[in-house]
């Protein structure tokens, strides 16, 4: 199928607890940071990209990006992040209706993932559709209507909602799911740990 025009949405608004407060976009897996390779891999899948980062946006600066912070205080979580990026095409973007959002925290995201999520979502016939990976979810690294950001913006403020599944299963969501072969395609890095483990798989992949 022909992929509609896309926006897509990087979310790094939290306070990176597990790492001192510290960006772990900035932090180096091989030759590249968190954030060079998640601008490679799904960069060239959408029409725009967007770094949702909260305190001051010169630290990207480098980056090139547009940066788009929370409208809602406190750091309420990721379904902040998806707001913003939603209004921020509702108000530069029109052309686009639709938005795919990963987490600032997959350095090996899948350079199918906006055609396979838009797919999954035709072939359910609901309007959100989010990725899974040896038979879990990922709620964050999904795809969703611009139309929908009325109702999350009451959702957040009316409702107190920050479960991202939990407003998302209300309106139904597809899921396209990626085998774990050598690797999980979602791996995220939150801890020293897991800095080490996405270090052999970046190896392994220049192999």
């Amino acid at each position: 199928m022909a992929v509609p025009p896309t926006l897509g949405l990087i979310l790094a608004g939290g306070l990176a607890r597990r790492f001192g407060g510290d960006d772990k976009l900035r932090i180096r897996i091989g030759d590249m940071t968190i954030l060079d390779r998640l601008i490679s891999r799904l960069g060239p899948q959408c029409d725009q990209l967007l770094l949702n980062a909260n305190g001051s946006p010169a630290r990207f600066a480098d980056t090139k990006l547009k940066i788009v912070a929370d409208s809602i205080p406190d750091y309420p979580g990721p379904l902040a992040g998806v707001l913003a990026g939603l209004d921020w095409a509702s108000a530069n973007a029109p052309n686009l209706e639709w938005m795919v959002s990963a987490p600032s925290d997959c350095p090996f995201l899948p350079q199918d993932l906006v055609s396979r999520l838009h797919a999954a979502r035709v072939d359910a016939g609901t309007p959100i559709a989010c990725a899974s990976s040896d038979g879990k979810q990922h709620p964050v690294v999904a795809l969703w209507p611009v139309g929908l950001r009325e109702d999350l913006r009451h959702a957040l403020l009316r409702d107190g909602m920050r479960k991202v599944g939990t407003w998302a299963a209300q309106y139904g969501v597809a899921t396209a799911a990626w085998p774990r072969t050598a690797f999980d395609p979602f791996f995220n890095v939150n801890t020293p740990e897991d800095v080490a483990e996405a270090n052999r798989i970046a190896a392994q992949l220049r192999l």
